[in-house]
């Protein structure tokens, strides 16, 4: 079995196995919160996979009892003072975010709890989003600041996607997968074996017919510009 990288900057990359990398959020602490430092990285490993031709299938989780809680709110208070972190912070944002919505290749999120915000976005990004019954999935940030609209509409529909978006309300994991947003719902002791169970069917196709397909999938979504016009 392939071994885990060293945790860095906030998450642990898995090699793939048999087509599957993983990777994981891993500061339970902190709620698995999207620093800068946990965007980069992320997208770094990202990068690092789309070339990797043993790679079929990315899966996306986080540690402890959060998938994510989003952006690291005390970095935007620092950027409030502090010009040249401001520059980084969005850099760093912009380039997250396409990482992402480009990836070349299926993107899983196995939601094992709240998706909150920034986190809500992440999972919207991946192309399969697979939940615990301990999942929940909320933008409270509309409260204070701007919310990444596209690719919850391009996942949803805009009927549902603005609603959510304008409202902030949380909506739990039944409900999100009434209406199309996770595909299953498991107990959270049998998320894994669920994710497995998708993964499986994936790597099945091969590597060069996933990648036109998803490149249909980029196209179609049409999802262009900065975080902030997403």
């Amino acid at each position: 079995m392939s071994q885990p990288s060293e945790p860095r900057h906030g998450i642990v990359v898995h090699p793939p196995r048999e087509g599957v990398a993983r990777i994981v959020l891993d500061d339970p602490e902190r709620r698995n919160a999207l620093s800068v430092d946990v965007r980069d990285a992320l997208s770094g490993a990202l990068d690092s996979f789309s070339g990797d031709d043993a790679v079929k299938v990315v899966v996306v989780t986080g540690a402890g009892s959060t998938f994510c809680s989003g952006f690291d709110l005390r970095e935007f208070d620092r950027a409030a003072s502090d010009p040249a972190f401001e520059t980084t912070l969005w850099q760093s944002s912009d380039r997250f975010h396409r990482a992402c919505l480009e990836f070349p290749l299926p993107l899983v999120a196995a939601v094992n709890g709240p998706a909150v915000a920034g986190g809500f976005d992440l999972a919207v990004m991946c192309d399969i989003r697979i939940a615990a019954d301990t999942a929940r999935f909320s933008h409270p940030e509309i409260a204070f600041g701007d919310v990444v609209y596209g690719p919850l509409h391009d996942a949803i529909g805009g009927a549902r996607a603005r609603e959510l978006c304008l409202t902030g309300r949380p909506v739990d994991a039944a409900e999100a997968l009434r209406f199309g947003l996770v595909s299953s719902v498991v107990p959270l002791g049998e998320l894994g074996a669920e994710v497995a169970r998708a993964t499986d069917w994936i790597v099945r196709a091969p590597r060069d017919v996933l990648m036109r397909t998803k490149a249909k999938a980029i196209r179609r979504a049409a999802v262009v510009g900065a975080t902030l016009d997403l």
